[in-house]
C-alpha cells in the first residue's frame, strides 16, 4: 500500500470512528456499530441535562446513553425519573436552574439547556433571561466546554412574539459569558405528547367546523421529534461543529391550515372546512384552545401569539449539518398516532413540572395559614397491596367511585377558567409527578400512601391523600382532602363546596373498599 494511500485509510477510519461508525478496511464502507462498539470503550463525554423529565430531554437522555455517554440530569423532583426504564443508568442532582448548580455541573464536559418559563407568571420572560444567565456563569466557573441548547424557529429581523423573541433572548444570553454554545432553533415539533401535536390533534378532533384567525395561513416548517433528537444526538457528539445558530426544519413548508387538513387525513377523519376571520384575537383563540385541548392557557396564549411569525428555516440548516434527512410531515403524524395507540408515549409535555395551573397570588400575611380538611376512614378485609391497587387505579377512565357528574361538572369549569380540567386522563401505571386529570402525583408508597396535588383553578392549594396500614383487625384506610385557602376567596370557596364534598368523599371512599373486596372475591387481583 503506497504513503497516501495508506493516508486516505487512516482518515477514513479516523472520520468513521469520530461519526459513529465502524468502517471495513477492505471495502471502507460504514456498517452500524453503536450497541456492540459502546460496551468496548469508556463513555465518551459527560454530560448534564437540564429539563429530563420534559418533552424532549426524557427522550434525548436514552439516546445520549446509547451513545456511551455518562448522563447527569438535574431535576426539581428526582423522583419523576423513576418511572424512565434509563433511570438506574444517569446520575441525578436535585435541584432548579435559578438554584445553586454546582454540584450539578461539576465534572461535566457539556450542558444540555432544554427548559423554559414560557407562560408562567406575569413576567416569565425577565425569569428566562435570568435562568439563562445563571446557568451560563455556573457552566463557565465549572469549566463546561460547550453548552447545547434547544430553542425556536424565526428571523431575527422579523418583528417576533414574546415567546419566540423569548427563545432567541435566552440563546443570546447563554452565548454571552464566554462558554461555546451550539443553539438549535426548532419549528412545531410533531410527536406523540408534545404540547403543539397535541393542540393541533384535539382541535382536530374535536372541531369539523373551525372559525380561526389569519393565524392559520402563516408558514411553518415542522420537525418530527425523532429527527429533532437524532440532530440533538449530533451537535452534542461531533466537537467539530462551530458555535452558533442552526435551524431545524423537516421536510415540509406548510401553513397552519394545511397542517390541520394533513393530520385530519391521516387520522382518517372527515373533511375539515376552516373559515379564516380577521377578528378573532390570541386571548379568544387561547382559552378556546385552553376549552378544547390539554395546552392550559397560559401556554396556549403564547403558542398562538407565535403562529403570526413564519417560522421555516433560512439559515444554517441543523439537518443538513447533522446529514439528517428528516421525514414528512405526513409520516410524522403516522408515527404519532402509532405510538398513541400501541399506549407507547414515553413523554408528554405536561410531565416536566409546571407551575402553568396554579395562581401566583399569595395569602395576605393577615390571613394566616389555615389549612381545612376533610377526613374519613373505613376498615376492610383486603390486604394493603391489594387496596393501595385500587387507590392507585383511580381516575381517568375508571372514575372516582362516586359524583362522577360533579366531576366532570368541575372539570369543565376548571377549563373555562384555564385549568387542566379532566382531559389528561391518566398513565396505565401511576409514578410520582405524573398528571392524573386535574391532579399531579405528589407521593406513591406501595402498599401505605397515595397522595395527589391538586392542579384546577383554585383560590389555594389542595390535596387528596389515602393512607393505608394494617393491625390484627384487618386494613384500615384513611383518606384525607385538604386545603390551605388563600385569602377571603379561598375560605369562601371551601364552604361554597362543602355540601358537595358531604356527598362525595364517603361515596368515593365507600366505592375504593367495595371495588377491593368484590376484585378480592372474584380473583381479579394478581
Amino acid at each position: 500500500m503506497t504513503a497516501p494511500m495508506r493516508g486516505v485509510l487512516f482518515f477514513r477510519l479516523r472520520k468513521g470512528l469520530h461519526l459513529g461508525e465502524r468502517w471495513s478496511l477492505h471495502r471502507c464502507t460504514p456498517v452500524e456499530f453503536r450497541h456492540d462498539l459502546v460496551n468496548e470503550r469508556a463513555p465518551l463525554m459527560k454530560i448534564l441535562v437540564t429539563g429530563a423529565s420534559g418533552y424532549v430531554g426524557g427522550r434525548l437522555v436514552p439516546a445520549l446513553l446509547a451513545e456511551g455517554h455518562q448522563v447527569r440530569c438535574l431535576a426539581r423532583t428526582p423522583a419523576k425519573l423513576d418511572r424512565s426504564p434509563w433511570r438506574d443508568r444517569v446520575d441525578v442532582v436535585q435541584g432548579s436552574i435559578g438554584s445553586d448548580l454546582t454540584a450539578a455541573m461539576a465534572g461535566q464536559d457539556i450542558a444540555v439547556y432544554l427548559v423554559h418559563s414560557i407562560g408562567v407568571g406575569s413576567d416569565w420572560e425577565a425569569l428566562e433571561r435570568s435562568d439563562a444567565l445563571h446557568f451560563a456563569q455556573s457552566a463557565r466557573d465549572a469549566g463546561i466546554k460547550r453548552m447545547v441548547y434547544l430553542g425556536g424557529l424565526g428571523r431575527d429581523d422579523d418583528t417576533l412574539s414574546a415567546h419566540l423573541e423569548s427563545r432567541h433572548d435566552v440563546g443570546r444570553v447563554l452565548a454571552s459569558v464566554g462558554v461555546e454554545v451550539v443553539e438549535i432553533r426548532a419549528g412545531v415539533i410533531i410527536g406523540s405528547g408534545s404540547a403543539s401535536f397535541e393542540m393541533l390533534r384535539y382541535l382536530v378532533d374535536v372541531l369539523p367546523v373551525m372559525i380561526t384567525p389569519r393565524w392559520v395561513i402563516t408558514k411553518c416548517q415542522p420537525i418530527g421529534i425523532a429527527d429533532c433528537i437524532k440532530v440533538l444526538v449530533y451537535m452534542i457528539n461531533e466537537s467539530s461543529v462551530l458555535p452558533g445558530v442552526y435551524e431545524l426544519g423537516g421536510k415540509d413548508i406548510v401553513d397552519y391550515a394545511q397542517m390541520m387538513k394533513t393530520y385530519a387525513s391521516v387520522a382518517g377523519l372527515s373533511h375539515r372546512r376552516i373559515f379564516v376571520v380577521p377578528f378573532v384575537g390570541p386571548n379568544l383563540s387561547s382559552h378556546w384552545v385552553g376549552l378544547v385541548t390539554p395546552v392550559p392557557v397560559p401556554l396556549a396564549r403564547e403558542l398562538v401569539r407565535s403562529l403570526v411569525n413564519d417560522v421555516v428555516v433560512s439559515g444554517r440548516s441543523a439537518t443538513e449539518v447533522a446529514g439528517v434527512e428528516p421525514i414528512s410531515l405526513r409520516e410524522a403524524f403516522e408515527r404519532a398516532l402509532a405510538a398513541i395507540a400501541n399506549d407507547n408515549v414515553p413523554t408528554e409535555f405536561f410531565d416536566a413540572d409546571s407551575n402553568y395551573y396554579r395562581l401566583i397570588e399569595t395569602d395576605p400575611e393577615w390571613s394566616g395559614g389555615t389549612m381545612l380538611r376533610d377526613l374519613r376512614s373505613a376498615k376492610t378485609t383486603v390486604s394493603p397491596e391489594q387496596l393501595y391497587e385500587v387507590v392507585s387505579g383511580i381516575g381517568g377512565a375508571r372514575g372516582w367511585y362516586a359524583g362522577e357528574f360533579l366531576w366532570k361538572v368541575r372539570g369543565i369549569i376548571d377549563q373555562l377558567f384555564g385549568g387542566p380540567g379532566m382531559r389528561r386522563g391518566r398513565r396505565a401505571k401511576l409514578a410520582i409527578g405524573d398528571a392524573l386529570d386535574f391532579w399531579r402525583v405528589e407521593d406513591l408508597q406501595p402498599g401505605a400512601r397515595v397522595r395527589l396535588h391538586a392542579e384546577m383553578r383554585l383560590p389555594g392549594d389542595a390535596w387528596l391523600t389515602w393512607e393505608i396500614s394494617e393491625d390484627r383487625f384487618g386494613t384500615h384506610i384513611v383518606q384525607r382532602a385538604e386545603y390551605r385557602p388563600r385569602g377571603l376567596l379561598g375560605r369562601a370557596y371551601w364552604y361554597g363546596v362543602a355540601p358537595f364534598h358531604r356527598w362525595v368523599f364517603p361515596g368515593m371512599l365507600n366505592g375504593i373498599v367495595a371495588d377491593a373486596e368484590r376484585r378480592r372475591n372474584a380473583g381479579e387481583f394478581t
